[in-house]
């Protein structure tokens, strides 16, 4: 049986049954209990990453950390998160469809996320510790500039006036990361004046 898996870690139980003339019972107990293997999913990473990106994460967690020490829940509760991503059209693989069989004492293989479909559309989602705040789909063909940034800013504003208006009082903390239209002179000027 460890012939059959040194060449196909990825056969189940059925499959090996069939091959060795026992029951998928029998090739269960002998693979779980003999042999001390147990099936082993990909872990899935969002990103690789290279060391300087890596420690610059832990930079800026260690300040969020700290900030939070000293501030508390306080901290948390005017934190607001902007994030952006992509909303594709494709079809991913099963977490399944990687699994194998491994000794207990393997780590797990990493996999990083295939190729994705060219339909798609940017959806930037606002959130705070109570839940979503509000959702936009950046329109198809449109660029997130610093001008449009700016706008949406404006209504996010609007949407907080009705939705979380002691978020306004108290000056939110926006999270968001600094890609270019985030950092450009208008956005920052905006927040600014809305002292955010």
């Amino acid at each position: 049986m460890a012939d059959f898996l040194g060449q196909d870690r990825r056969a189940t139980c059925q499959e090996i049954s069939q091959a060795a003339r026992i029951s998928p019972t029998s090739v269960f107990r002998i693979l779980t209990k003999d042999l001390q293997k147990r099936k082993n999913c990909a872990r899935w990473v969002p990103h690789c990453l290279t060391a300087e990106q890596k420690q610059k994460r832990l930079e800026i967690t260690t300040l969020l950390k700290e900030r939070f020490n000293v501030e508390g829940q306080a901290f948390l509760y005017r934190t607001v998160a902007i994030d952006e991503t992509w909303v594709r059209d494709f079809e991913p693989e099963l977490k399944s469809q990687s699994d194998d069989w491994r000794s207990r004492t393997s780590l797990r293989p990493k996999k990083f996320r295939r190729a994705q479909s060219k339909v798609k559309q940017m959806m930037i989602f606002v959130y705070d510790h109570r839940g979503i705040i509000m959702t936009d789909g950046v329109p198809c063909g449109t660029s997130v500039t610093a001008a449009y940034y700016r706008d949406w800013m404006q209504k996010l504003r609007r949407k907080m006036h009705k939705n979380r208006p002691d978020l306004l009082g108290d000056g939110p903390l926006v999270l968001h990361d600094n890609t270019r239209p985030h950092l450009g002179k208008d956005v920052t000027d905006l927040l600014s004046k809305y002292e955010w």
